[in-house]
């Protein structure tokens, strides 16, 4: 079989062309982001703003030159756009070039990743609540007890670990048909973001985002772990489902504000794990309290204490509070995480005290002594 290479992709786009596209996809700049996994190709297609002609027939294009390339079984191509609604477009599909998928559900049945030992969801019932910054602080807690630990972002449609990390533009490096995971601060990190140009949409559908999130979690050169954190995309739709039954998760964490209409969704994430028989291993209630930093008076911006009180009537664990801080901002917007940058504050601690409480559930026979 012949070798995949960059150029032999390139060459094989310049014949993509379509109405409403001066030129090739390539001439114009459209391409990029293109990442080969042994006979697997990946790649991503900026839509332009003004772009008038049919999307998925420029993806469809793409996708069957490429595939057509001697060597090359599978394709996934990436539809981004620079503008803020997004392009209705089909999802791509994986391709195998003697079979191709039959049927409307080509997931994968659920099974163990080589080498991870447990795998915790950390999730919210809606988007804004700083599940992402508790995600990659929790890991780092659980990091600190000396744990191995795994971070994978699956939130395709709006990746934050790269620059929460202080890693944003970097790419993982591509071995033995295999992708070697990010490392900083100790941990092992994976996220779409790492694949993709950060100010770009991706704008598929539920069924290729559950694809690529089985990928990542599978063909992952995850190693040895005693925890892979997987930081949810908020919500329970279909991905998030399709997460929870074909990933054996040892137990979920609920992240929320204290306010009503966070709780209320957290309770409808609750619910989603439950029906689906993973644990629950408690919530979080994150933005919990604000400290004036000037004249030290506590103002309950959000409310207080809610979260505390849905745990008490759902009989769950109440995992700790989490406030909203200055310092827990800047650290999150320069890629330095406050467990990581400053293990001995007050904020950092609290953030350990709850990863304890979690290791306790993912491992409550291990003497914590």
């Amino acid at each position: 079989m012949a070798e995949v290479t960059q150029d032999k992709i390139i060459d094989a786009l310049k014949s993509v062309e379509t109405r409403g596209l001066e030129g090739n996809i390539i001439s114009a700049n459209l391409v990029s982001d293109i990442i080969i996994t042994g006979n697997k190709v990946v790649f991503s297609i900026t839509v332009p703003e003004d772009f008038r002609g049919d999307p998925v027939k420029l993806q469809r294009k793409a996708e069957e030159v490429v595939w057509a390339l001697d060597g090359v079984d599978k394709v996934l191509i990436a539809l981004t756009a620079d503008r803020a609604a997004p392009v209705v477009a089909e999802p791509p599909k994986l391709k195998a070039r003697k079979e191709r998928p039959v049927g409307p559900d080509m997931r994968p049945k659920a099974g163990a990743i080589p080498g991870v030992t447990s795998i915790l969801a950390i999730a919210s019932g809606k988007g804004g609540v700083g599940k992402s910054t508790t995600a990659i602080n929790i890991a780092l807690g659980l990091h600190a007890l000396g744990l191995k630990v795994g971070l994978l972002d699956a939130d395709i449609y709006g990746p934050s670990v790269p620059r929460l990390a202080g890693m944003a533009g970097e790419r993982p490096e591509i071995r033995d048909e295999s992708v070697i995971p990010m490392e900083k601060f100790g941990i092992k990190i994976m996220s779409m973001g790492f694949l993709m140009e950060e100010n770009n949409p991706v704008i598929w559908r539920g069924p290729m985002i559950v694809s690529a999130l089985m990928q990542l979690l599978n063909e992952v050169a995850w190693g040895e772990l005693d925890v892979l954190v997987l930081d949810m995309p908020p919500g329970t739709g279909d991905i998030q489902l399709t997460l929870a039954q074909q990933v054996p998760v040892a137990g979920a964490v609920i992240v929320s504000t204290p306010q009503d209409l966070a709780l209320i969704d957290a309770r409808k994430g609750l619910k989603m794990f439950q029906n689906v028989d993973v644990p629950i291993f408690g919530i979080i209630e994150n933005m919990s309290t604000f400290i004036c930093p000037k004249c030290g008076e506590q103002s309950d911006i959000f409310g207080h204490g809610g979260a505390r009180e849905e745990a008490a009537k759902l009989k769950i664990p109440f995992l700790g509070e989490i406030p909203l801080h200055m310092d827990i901002r800047k650290h999150s917007d320069t890629g330095t995480p406050i467990v990581a940058s400053e293990p001995e504050s007050v904020h950092a601690k609290a953030y350990q005290a709850i990863a304890l409480a979690i290791a306790a559930q993912l491992n409550p026979d291990k003497d914590e002594g």
